[in-house]
C-alpha cells in the first residue's frame, strides 16, 4: 500500500501508549517502535533534568504537554474567574519544562467553570491565553486549546472547535492554535475534512483516535486513511499526535500504520 504520510509526522502521546510500563519506560518503548518523538499530558511527577536525561538517552525528543489539571473537578484553570494566580502557577511550571525540554506545543487546560459564570468565564479566558500567549512567544512555544467532547468530559468550558475558533479571534495572537483533534471533534460536532478545511489556518496540532472507543485509529466510525490523505493534501506540516487507548499491546497494534498509509 501506498505510503501517505511518512511516519516521523507522528508523536506519540506515552500518557496513554504503552500503558502497562512506568512513565519514564513508555519513552524508551517509544524510541524501540520506532517513534523520534513523544507527547504528554502532565509530566509533573519527575523532575525535568530527569525527563530530559531519559529523552536525550532514547534519542527522542518531546513535542507537547499540558498544564495541570488543577483540583477535583476543575480540569485545568484557565477559563476559572478568581483563579486567575492558580492558573500563573499552572502556566510557569508548563513553560519552565517546555524550555527545558525544547517543548513546541502547551495545551492550556481550560476547565469547569461554573454554568452561571460562563461569560465571566470567557473573559477569564482570553485574558489568560493572551497572557499564556506573550510568556510563550519569546521562547517560540505555541499555546494550544483543545474542545473536548461533552460526552466524555461534560462540563467542560470549550466542546466545540467552532467555538474555540470564536475564541482565536478575541484572543488575537499568533501562537495561540487550535488542538484539533478529530476523535473529540467527530463526537462533538462531525463533518471532519471540511470542517477541517475550514479551520486549517488556526490548526496548530492534530491529534487521533478511533470513534467511539478512542483506540487505534482502524476501526470505528472515522474513515483515517481518508483523514491523513486530506492532511497530507492541504499542506499542513504540523505533528498528529496519537492519543488512543491501545485495545491491546501497543507495539503490536502499531501494524494499523501499513494499513493505512504511513510509512
Amino acid at each position: 500500500m501506498s505510503s501517505i504520510l511518512p511516519r516521523d509526522r507522528l508523536t506519540a502521546n506515552i500518557a496513554l501508549l504503552f500503558p502497562d510500563l512506568p512513565f519514564l519506560e513508555r519513552i524508551d518503548a517509544a524510541a524501540s517502535c520506532g517513534f523520534p518523538q513523544v507527547e504528554c499530558h502532565f509530566p509533573y511527577d519527575h523532575p525535568v533534568e530527569t525527563l530530559a536525561a531519559r529523552l536525550a538517552a532514547a534519542g527522542v525528543r518531546m513535542t507537547g504537554l499540558n498544564t495541570r489539571p488543577g483540583g477535583p473537578g476543575e480540569w485545568g484553570r484557565a477559563a476559572l474567574p478568581g483563579r486567575e494566580e492558580a492558573f500563573r502557577a499552572d502556566l510557569d511550571e508548563a513553560l519552565g519544562y517546555a524550555r527545558a525540554l525544547g517543548v513546541t506545543g502547551v495545551h492550556v487546560m481550560a476547565g469547569h467553570p461554573a454554568p452561571a459564570d460562563r461569560e465571566a468565564a470567557r473573559a477569564t479566558y482570553v485574558a489568560n491565553l493572551r497572557e499564556a500567549a506573550d510568556r510563550a512567544a519569546p521562547d517560540g512555544i505555541t499555546i494550544l486549546v483543545e474542545p473536548l467532547n461533552a460526552y466524555d468530559r461534560p462540563g467542560y468550558f470549550v466542546s466545540r472547535a467552532d467555538e474555540i475558533a470564536e475564541i482565536l479571534g478575541e484572543v488575537e495572537r499568533d501562537n495561540v492554535k487550535l488542538l484539533f483533534d478529530f476523535y473529540h471533534v467527530q463526537i462533538g460536532e462531525g463533518d471532519l475534512i471540511r470542517r477541517f478545511r475550514r479551520l486549517l489556518p488556526l490548526v496548530g496540532h492534530v491529534q487521533v483516535a478511533a470513534v467511539p472507543d478512542r483506540g487505534e485509529p482502524d476501526g470505528g466510525e472515522i474513515a483515517y486513511r481518508a483523514i491523513f490523505e486530506e492532511i497530507a493534501a492541504s499542506g499542513w506540516e504540523g505533528l498528529i499526535g496519537l492519543e488512543y487507548k491501545p485495545r491491546g499491546d501497543t507495539a503490536a497494534g502499531l501494524a494499523w500504520m501499513e494499513r493505512l498509509g504511513i510509512g
